[in-house]
């Protein structure tokens, strides 16, 4: 049983693992997108969103300790410089997996895509546009639309219902009356009786 087990190990002892996600971190924040396996790709998430955090307060401090995670002075330019100005107004959730169809051929092991959410593009295209068309399609409440000044919500109902009456009672009106039927004796048949 694993109770209580929060870090996945990845087979790997302390020293090889924290340089293994250190690495992927720094090739995260260079490309915006790396594709691995799922389980990296979740160990790696724990490990660069408390840096994405960080480089939101751009202070000596804070360029310190996440200089301590990664260790390369270009990713950290990088990371302080265009990964900040984007992921400023997001309060979290700065990365996104994707699992992909395809598995690893040599060990059959699930592999993923993790990419920095807000460098995107066709999916920031994709929203940007759904936003737009939400913001131009506009649906109300019945009845909403029809207040006129001076009026209560009282009287506009009360007007609403009276029309609802009558286009009910002209549909019964225009109702079609029933014809006449003959019975046909026994043996006789609709064309008989249509000749006689």
């Amino acid at each position: 049983m694993r109770h209580g087990k929060t870090i996945n190990h990845l087979g790997r002892t302390a020293s090889h693992r924290t340089a293994m996600l250190s690495n992927m971190a720094s090739s995260l924040i260079l490309h915006k997108r790396i594709t691995t396996t799922v389980a990296k790709a979740k160990a790696l998430r724990k490990f660069v969103e408390p840096l994405l955090t960080k480089s939101k307060n751009d202070t000596t401090h804070s360029r310190r300790l996440v200089f301590s995670e990664i260790g390369n002075k270009e990713v950290l330019k990088e990371l302080f410089g265009t990964v900040a100005a984007k992921v400023a107004g997001r309060p979290g959730g700065y990365t996104r997996i994707i699992k992909l169809s395809q598995s690893r051929l040599g060990d059959n092991a699930e592999m993923c895509i993790i990419e920095l959410v807000d460098f995107n593009e066709t999916l920031l295209e994709a929203k940007n546009a759904g936003e737009a068309k939400a913001a131009t399609t506009r649906r109300s409440r019945r009845g909403a639309g029809k207040k006129v000044e001076g009026e209560t919500s009282a009287e506009v109902v009360a007007e609403e219902k009276p029309a609802k009456k009558a286009k009910a009672a002209t549909t019964e009106v225009s109702a079609p009356e029933d014809t006449a039927t003959e019975t046909l004796k026994d043996g006789e048949t609709r064309e008989e009786k249509a000749a006689e």
